[in-house]
């Protein structure tokens, strides 16, 4: 259960441009990650705005994209941000069930191409450790361009600033992703 008021946009019509805008941009939903943030009109104004930009970017790579955010919810064991991401924004970007699954353990797996493991391999330190070594930068940059390569590593601290506030909060999973079609599993 959220530890912060979930707030229902009929009752309060002083946000109501504010509820329209994240609305638009999540398919006529209020997701309740918004109904949290709105607590602080101004900070979920700006969370959106960055997201927004976030899922632009990447040279419309959206694969990459949900890899790196599924990896950094099964590393910071945030099952909201997986429950949001997989199954409805995995299939689009490509991701099949079982390559979700290899997530858990990608060195073990070849679904994952040189490109993709690279994005992992700095997911996971960056995650980790909050630093990434120069052998893991050199063999990302091998695959990426420097716009790439500052997109990627804004995308990983991003995913790792909602994981902490997700759980900080305790955000309640939203309704409708709590199914078996959702392998969601906690980690170590």
């Amino acid at each position: 259960m959220a530890r912060v008021t979930l707030i229902d946009d009929d009752k309060h019509p002083d946000l109501a441009p504010l509820i329209g805008k994240l609305k638009g941009n999540r398919g006529g939903k209020l997701i309740n990650v918004y109904r949290l943030l709105l607590n602080s009109p101004a900070v979920a104004d700006a969370w959106e705005t960055f997201n927004s930009t976030l899922r632009g970017t990447f040279s419309g790579d959206l694969r990459i994209c949900e890899i790196v955010i599924i990896r950094v919810a099964i590393l910071n064991r945030t099952e909201y941000i997986f429950r949001i991401h997989v199954p409805r924004l995995s299939d689009r970007a490509g991701l099949s069930t079982t390559e979700v699954e290899a997530l858990y353990d990608w060195r073990a797996s070849q679904a994952f191409s040189a490109r993709e493991q690279a994005a992992l391999a700095c997911t996971d330190v960056l995650t980790r450790d909050a630093d990434v070594p120069d052998a893991v930068f050199a063999e990302a940059a091998a695959h990426f361009s420097e716009q790439q390569l500052v997109e990627l590593m804004v995308l990983i601290g991003a995913y790792n600033m909602h994981s902490r506030v997700m759980r900080g909060l305790r955000n309640d999973i939203e309704p409708g992703t709590e199914g078996p079609s959702a392998p969601w599993r906690p980690v170590g």
